[in-house]
């Protein structure tokens, strides 16, 4: 099968494992529908891109018809077949220096053939599935890239803005600024203050009416306000000039130096791809944080790769400016409330339309307006937050030389050089290792601080010479990387110190924590002669015990006892833990199993966390939550939670049900925890937290109305009957999940079972009286077993209850 897949055929493919598997067969094919909000995110975005579009291609000095050729491809193509449905394409800024250059170099025809085979060398990349290989480029040389290429088109557009012409490099602009205003065209000028003050005043409108107006794009309001004065006003300024579409230039064939020609290529190339993959994962994060997002589809990279190389191909045939994800256009859609590729679509088709019908208008506006508009966004392009966040990372240094060899050299230049130093950084990271030794209380202390590599040994053997036989040393690695001859050096000292009476701690950055040893040292010889320990368990966190790989066969029957029916010779030698070999004799796999766990927290969780349970032992729990949830033993509390000792006040039961005060055969359990945990442990919150497949939720659906309960179980599912009577009431909404229905009638009982076990617990009178109060807060979560995924019930008051999905944002938020 081929790497390269057409793009309409992974939609396909999509589709079809999306049909619900008891769903009857499609029919006729549906018609295309819009929805709503597609459409008013299209007539936004179209909004702003046609000034933006003309503006971007005059700071390149290309024809202003190539910026409304590549919205409209960048609109119908991309939007099309890309990867990134919410994305929206067309001519970026960023592209703004590298076209320009390329025009001034090849002229316009040439550019538009290295656009072609930009778009031609985009699809072999996305035919090769590696656009998450360009994720890996350091944030600092893109960000850095972004902050040149938007310096030097603020600087070349403020020429414009003056009233004059722009040169052909940053220096040269600069160099010819002072005599710029020595000859300042007023008219030109006040024009673009005008447009830039409508720009920054514009989204800061305050009152309801600002709210209002403030849905207009700034962009457009701020070009048709200053085309609107400059006309009244009688301004004779330069302005659009759309020659007729029968003159309209197309892509020729290259013409040029080779070297020079695949240099722009591959220029084009980069430029386009980071921005546009850069742009789309940024889409991603923006949609998923949008309020009631629901389930939100991840952007696959490789076919937006395919589209943008295939808009890119149809773009320069046409005479149209490379085409890139927009970041100011797609930020529009998603805030507009875009569901889908439509909106992306239907505004590209309204960029043809205005191309078409509008050409009497768009040709009243100034230059000086679009070159203000453009310098804007030039400016924009130099965030302070990338600043400040580079610098964080201490990466300022490869931020600052990739910017300034942008604004100097070119972009390709800068690139290279910022790639360089990036390169460099990393490699005087991981060689300068600090080691001190040091004595305290008779204790020795070595500390290391940075990469421990083959590079450090010298000073790391020197250091750990330092320290005398036979005496208490404690090794303190600060670092995250280790290699082998370091490792070797380390391990071989430690043998040799121990040897001699001393004893040697190896602790992480904190203290107490004890480094994992390599995977060597699990197969090495134990105290019984064996190679590995079944106790000492490398399993990943939250293994079930039947899942666990780190257990040893068990020995053959006949070797299992002796003759007269003792443990042969090799019980003892079994390679358990210590101490769980004893009890372990006679005792059930079950039994082993528990007994195997629990040595395994003695030896390796217990002394992480027995300094925190002696705090707790001391002061008394004092936990901020009740979670009511049920016995089933898929649902571990503390993993979904993420929570440790001392944090939740858990009570368990089958079927989540909380049973109501004084009703018959009540159960005095769980109303004595709620009494205690809200009225002696003061817990801020209570929350009721239901699962999918929920046992005790299909024994309800399964049982016969009036039927004698006999059983405990049954005599304790009664409970749950008020929920099974509101499922069943036609009068009474339904609970439901954001995003998607529920899949049976199970799961809409036990969604149903979440709410109506909160309406039992505001009928308990220490809830209800801390309710009241304000000091208590009842929680909703629905859990879903087979998709690990929580569902929070939203704090609303509308009729129908809504449980949202909990996602990784929100858990940063």
């Amino acid at each position: 099968m081929s790497a390269c897949v057409p793009a309409g055929a992974t939609e396909s493919a999509h589709i079809e494992r999306a049909h619900p598997p008891h769903s009857p067969p499609p029919g006729r094919r549906r018609r295309f529908r819009v929805a709503g909000a597609d459409l008013s995110a299209a007539v936004a975005v179209f909004l702003i891109a046609l000034p933006l579009s003309l503006g971007i291609a005059l700071a390149t000095g290309a024809p202003l018809q190539a910026g409304l050729v590549a919205a409209a491809v960048g609109g119908l193509v991309a939007g099309r077949l890309g990867g990134s449905p919410l994305q929206v394409s067309g001519p970026a800024a960023g592209l703004t220096v590298v076209t320009a250059d390329l025009i001034q170099q090849y002229g316009w025809r040439t550019t538009c053939a290295i656009t072609v085979l930009a778009g031609v060398a985009q699809l072999g990349l996305g035919c090769l599935r590696v656009a998450r290989a360009a994720l890996a480029v350091s944030p600092a040389i893109v960000h850095g890239m972004l902050t040149g290429i938007g310096v030097t088109i603020a600087v070349a557009q403020a020429h414009i803005v003056l009233g004059g012409e722009p040169q052909s490099s940053v220096p040269d602009n600069l160099r010819a600024l002072p005599a710029q205003l020595a000859r300042l065209d007023t008219a030109a000028l006040a024009v673009s203050v005008l447009t830039l003050a409508v720009l920054l005043l514009w989204p800061r409108l305050p009152g309801r009416a600002g709210h209002l107006l403030r849905r207009m794009p700034a962009a457009l309001v701020a070009v048709t306000g200053a085309t609107a004065v400059a006309a009244a006003a009688g301004l004779v300024l330069p302005v659009v000039d759309l020659p007729s579409w029968h003159s309209h230039a197309l892509a020729g064939l290259p013409d040029g130096p080779v070297l020079g020609l695949v240099a722009a290529v591959l220029t084009t190339t980069l430029v386009c791809s980071v921005q546009s993959l850069l742009g789309a994962t940024a889409v991603d994060k923006l949609a998923a944080a949008r309020p009631g997002a629901g389930h939100v589809v991840r952007s696959d990279l490789d076919r937006e790769l395919l589209g943008q190389g295939a808009a890119n191909v149809v773009s320069g045939t046409l005479g149209g400016l490379p085409v890139a994800g927009v970041a100011v256009r797609s930020t529009a859609n998603v805030h507009a409330g875009a569901v889908s590729r439509n909106s992306t679509i239907i505004h590209g088709a309204l960029v043809v339309a205005a191309a078409l019908l509008l050409v009497p208008l768009l040709e009243l506006i100034p230059l000086a307006a679009l070159a203000a508009l453009v310098m804007a966004v030039g400016l924009r392009m130099v965030s302070l937050h990338h600043i400040r966040t580079v610098t964080r990372h201490r990466e300022v240094l490869v931020y600052a030389v990739t910017a300034l060899g942008v604004i100097s050299l070119g972009v390709l230049e800068g690139v290279a050089l910022g790639i360089a130093m990036a390169v460099g950084v990393a490699l005087h990271r991981l060689t300068r290792t600090r080691i001190t030794h040091e004595e305290e209380n008779g204790v020795h202390h070595v500390h290391v601080r940075g990469q421990l590599t083959f590079l450090a040994v010298p000073r790391l053997s020197r250091a750990l010479h330092l320290v005398p036989q036979g005496t208490d040393v404690v090794v303190s690695l600060n670092g995250s990387f280790m290699d082998h001859a370091a490792y070797e050096t380390l391990q071989d000292w430690q043998s040799t110190h121990t040897a001699r009476g001393g004893t040697v701690e190896i602790t992480g950055r904190r203290t107490g924590v004890r480094i994992a040893e390599p995977g060597e040292l699990a197969t090495e010889p134990a105290h019984g002669g064996e190679s590995g320990t079944s106790g000492d368990c490398r399993c990943r966190p939250w293994t079930a015990w039947r899942n666990h790989q780190c257990e040893r066969p068990s020995p053959a029957p006949d070797n299992a006892a002796g003759p007269d029916g003792t443990p042969g010779a090799d019980e003892g030698d079994r390679g358990t833990d210590p101490a769980s070999s004893a009890p372990a004799r006679g005792r059930t796999p079950s039994g082993r199993q528990l007994v195997r766990g629990l040595s395994t927290f003695q030896r390796r969780t217990a002394p992480l966390v027995r300094g925190e349970l002696a705090r707790l032992a001391r002061e008394g729990q004092r936990p901020s939550q009740l979670f009511l949830t049920c016995a089933d033993s898929r649902v571990v509390t503390s993993m979904i939670t993420s929570s440790g000792p001392g944090d939740l006040f858990v009570v368990r039961n089958v079927g989540n049900l909380v049973p109501p005060p004084g009703v018959e055969s009540g159960d005095d359990s769980v109303a004595a925890a709620i009494e205690y945990a809200v009225d002696v442990l003061a817990v801020r919150s209570i929350t009721v937290c239901g699962h999918s497949g929920c046992g005790a939720m299909q024994a309800l659906l399964g049982s016969r109305p009036g039927s004698p309960a006999v059983t405990p179980l049954g005599r304790w599912l009664r409970h749950g009957g008020p929920s099974l009577e509101r499922l069943r009431d036609p009068g009474a909404p339904a609970p439901r999940l954001a995003g998607r229905t529920p899949a049976d009638d199970v799961e809409r009982l036990c969604l149903t079972n979440v709410v109506q076990q909160l309406e039992h617990l505001r009928a308990h009178e220490a809830v209800a009286r801390a309710l009241e109060e304000g000091s208590l807060e009842l929680h909703g979560v629905y859990f879903h077993v087979g998709e690990a995924q929580a569902y929070l019930l939203a704090e609303q008051e509308e009729e129908v209850r809504v449980f949202d999905r909990v996602r990784e944002v929100d858990l940063v938020v």
